[in-house]
């Protein structure tokens, strides 16, 4: 049975989010993009993450963290990202366990398109 996607939209991996991260398929609106960016972060993609994000605002290098464990994403609000739209913005809450405790991570996300790809720019964190 083939894995399914961190993502939580359904389908398996393959089909979903590891098309994004292999560069079958660019990622088509925001919510897509932060989508398959929390998947980089489940299956420890560092290079994906740095590749999706802005120039101005990337980190030169990503360590992630091997004792996060991410176990599920919800999307709570989208804005803008419409076909011909230049940004847009995810509201989404992520799941994880570290340390032996839960957490969650809730973040407005800014995305914006750069030469016709959605690019992360940044977020503000909604404690």
């Amino acid at each position: 049975m083939p894995r399914r996607c961190p993502c939580g939209t359904g389908p398996g991996y393959a089909e979903c989010c590891g098309r994004l991260h292999d560069g079958t398929v660019p990622a088509a609106t925001p919510e897509q993009l932060m989508r398959s960016r929390y998947s980089a972060f489940a299956v420890g993609d560092p290079e994906y993450l740095l590749a999706t994000w802005h120039p101005s605002t990337r980190p030169r290098t990503l360590d992630l963290d091997p004792d996060v464990r991410w176990t599920g994403l919800d999307v709570l609000a989208t804005t803008g990202g419409a076909l011909l739209a230049a940004e847009g913005t995810v509201e989404f809450r992520a799941s994880y366990r570290a340390g032996g405790r839960d957490g969650a991570q809730h973040e407005n996300s800014r995305f914006v398109r750069v030469g016709g790809r959605w690019c992360y720019l940044d977020g503000v964190s909604l404690a």
